[in-house]
């Protein structure tokens, strides 16, 4: 008898193992994130969202930013370099991006990471792959792991008139010709990718993984490295919209006979894409995996990515207008949403009140649905999850729709689309979630009950609503005064109070405001300062259209130094700046300086980053507010500026009086004397 237990015990544990393995859990219910567009370095880099963290994990379970590692240059991440070394993207450096994953994980925040192993850049030639050593492990692809026919065979021409050996085998997969196709039949490249999946997952912390273009190799890869690594969350990117193209990659990443991996709805992108762009929202009823019963689990539905946002340098594939609509259709639709930033940041309080509104009825990724109406002008749907239902209605004619059964209240309407859920609910339900508002700021307080008559009583002194509280009809809208304060809804009939719901509102008024950026070049010896600029509003640009920018003749004299000065108008709450200070005719540059959004001070340093760009440091602290951060002796002028260590070992000398933060810079976190002074960095 205890046998039988135990067989049972390890027969549980093994199909447990197994379900976990499985790509993408099953009745999943979390919205992700996709934390990033095309050239968001500014935007999205690790500390910004970092920063984020509290607000982001209210609504979102899994966030996916970009590719980590270093490419070698500013980038995307899509011409990877590194796998383990060097760990310095365009994003932040490998402590912050520790520090931001595991803010994330304590927040309840998954990390999914973007792994780019169908082809990998060079250093210096066609063929040479960096060698790393990971925990011990030095890891190192060859030439031979390169496929027979990459680059439509230049490589393999090259590599004969060089003397080198790629593989023999052929690409099993789609190429690219600006990285080298890597051949997944080697042992070596298996054993690379395996090493980087453990070192992702378990070592920098990532929850899961988003396969990049894997188009560009067979299925049974994404089968073999995820059965080895298991990760929790798997989403390879088939970019194509044939259903039964990407259901067969699907099923191909099968390990006896467990999907591995979910994917990218590509097919019901494209019905939401011709939806909305061609006012034909009957185009809806053509569907994709999140549609289909037997594969909405493994669905991961969007509107726009990356790839197919407006950009710069291409048009791509846009969603060109009704982006709210759109979004209210993802998030009413089984399958798991993957909100894209630019709609999060320009719609934030209708996509968190669509989420608030999922997250209330309890719909995951494959709860069942009901097509209500389908025709060009509307398309109305019904979603059931674990806690009730919700109706939406999205199309040109969605305001003119109200439900003539069933016992529905509508909880959230705006252009082109209601959200209805059931009046069983019985909850009080604000128009507009939690968050920080600007100026004139308005929620509709609506009584979501099946009590006929039912008022809403509020407080926003942070006590709990009674019948004596101000008292309000459904419906009504209310002007939020300024200040901090959680804001208690509840519902109210002869006296009774209950279904009571929480808001936190931070409501200011915002006036425009100038600043002045100021720049020092005596330690590179710049004799003029040109600025490219960008960001923010978009107001910023330089009056030059193309690279150096502007050259910078206002100059300023502060704590004995001279200043590139210049100024800006901040519009916006958000509003902000970005800089690349230059000379000699944009010959020599600085890094980038982003989010800059107050009166600012920088110097242009003597050391350079990986791309030969002067760094710069921040020393706004000591020259914008007149408070220093370092102890430094100004009513004389000594004759050397002397860094040592603490047992008095002298370190740097310099000619003349520079600052502490000067004579410190680059040196390691530690305890110095400057001119007598202790400064701790």
């Amino acid at each position: 008898m205890r046998h039988k237990k135990l067989s049972t015990l390890l027969a549980t544990l093994a199909t447990s193992t197994i379900m976990m393995a499985q790509g993408w859990p099953a009745a999943y219910e979390g919205v992700m994130l996709q934390g990033f567009y095309w050239n968001s370095y500014d935007a999205t880099n690790w500390k910004n969202l970092e920063s984020q963290a509290d607000e982001l994990s209210q609504y979102f379970k899994l966030i996916w930013i970009p590719q980590s590692g270093n490419c070698g240059s500013e980038s995307m991440g899509y011409d990877p370099l590194y796998w383990f070394d060097n760990y310095k993207s365009a994003f932040g450096s490998e402590h912050e991006l520790r520090s931001m994953i595991q803010t994330f994980k304590q927040k309840g925040l998954g990390t999914i990471a973007d792994v780019v192993i169908n082809h990998r850049k060079t250093l210096t030639n066609w063929v040479d792959f960096p060698k790393e050593t990971y925990n011990g492990t030095t890891y190192q692809l060859l030439p031979t792991d390169i496929c027979k026919d990459d680059c439509s065979g230049k490589t393999a021409q090259w590599a004969q008139q060089n003397g080198y050996q790629l593989s023999q085998n052929y690409d099993t997969g789609d190429g690219v010709d600006f990285a080298r196709d890597l051949d997944h039949k080697s042992l070596n490249v298996q054993n690379n990718v395996k090493a980087y999946l453990n070192f992702l997952l378990n070592d920098l912390g990532y929850a899961g993984v988003r396969y990049d273009m894997v188009k560009g190799y067979s299925a049974s890869f994404t089968a073999l490295y995820n059965d080895a690594a298991k990760p929790q969350f798997s989403i390879g990117e088939y970019f194509d919209g044939n259903k039964q193209l990407v259901i067969n990659w699907i099923n191909g990443t099968k390990v006896n006979n467990a999907i591995q991996s979910a994917a990218f709805d590509f097919p019901m992108r494209y019905a939401i894409r011709d939806a909305a762009n061609n006012s034909n929202w009957s185009k809806l009823g053509n569907g994709g995996l999140a549609t289909d019963q037997a594969y909405s689990r493994y669905a991961v539905t969007f509107i726009e990515n990356h790839d197919t946002q407006t950009r710069s340098d291409n048009p791509q594939d846009p969603i060109r207008k009704d982006t709210l609509a759109a979004n209210a259709y993802l998030l009413a639709m089984p399958g798991t949403p993957c909100v894209f930033l630019q709609h999060w940041l320009a719609y934030k309080p209708e996509i968190k009140n669509m989420i608030l509104l999922r997250n209330l009825t309890g719909i995951n990724n494959q709860s069942s649905w009901t097509q209500n109406e389908n025709y060009v002008g509307r398309y109305v749907l019904t979603s059931t999850g674990t806690r009730g239902k919700l109706l939406a209605a999205v199309g040109s004619s969605a305001a003119d729709y109200t439900p003539t059964t069933g016992n529905w209240a509508l909880s959230a309407e705006g252009k082109n689309y209601r959200y209805f859920i059931e009046k069983s609910q019985e909850t009080a339900w604000p128009s507009l979630p939690s968050g920080t508002y600007y100026d004139d700021t308005r929620v509709t307080l609506r009584a979501i009950t099946e009590t006929e008559g039912a008022k809403i009583v509020y407080t926003i002194d942070n006590t709990t609503p009674t019948a004596s509280s101000l008292t309000i009809e459904n419906g009504t809208t209310l002007s939020l005064p300024e200040g901090s304060y959680t804001m208690k809804t509840a519902l109210l009939y002869n006296g009774r109070v209950w279904g009571q719901t929480e808001r936190q509102y931070s409501v200011k008024s915002f006036k425009p405001y100038s600043i002045s950026v100021n720049v020092n070049a005596d330690q590179v010896g710049w004799q003029s300062m040109n600025v490219w600029s960008w960001g923010g509003d978009g107001s910023h640009k330089p009056t030059a259209t193309s690279w150096p920018g502007d050259n910078i003749t206002t100059t300023t004299t502060q704590g004995g130094k001279q200043w590139y000065t210049l100024n800006y108008t901040m519009n916006s709450n958000d509003d902000y700046v970005n800089f690349v200070f230059n000379t000699n005719k944009g010959s020599q540059q600085t890094e980038n300086v982003q989010n800059v959004k107050q009166t600012s001070y920088f110097i242009v340093t003597t050391e350079k980053d990986n791309n030969g760009h002067y760094k710069v440091l921040d020393v706004t602290s000591e020259y914008a507010t007149g408070i220093n951060t370092v102890v430094a002796d100004r009513t004389s002028t000594p004759v050397a500026t002397t860094v040592t260590t603490i047992d008095g070992r002298t370190l740097r000398k310099f000619n003349g009086k520079i600052t502490a933060n000067e004579a410190i810079q680059g040196l390691p976190q530690g305890i110095y004397i400057v001119n007598g002074k202790k400064i701790v960095k």
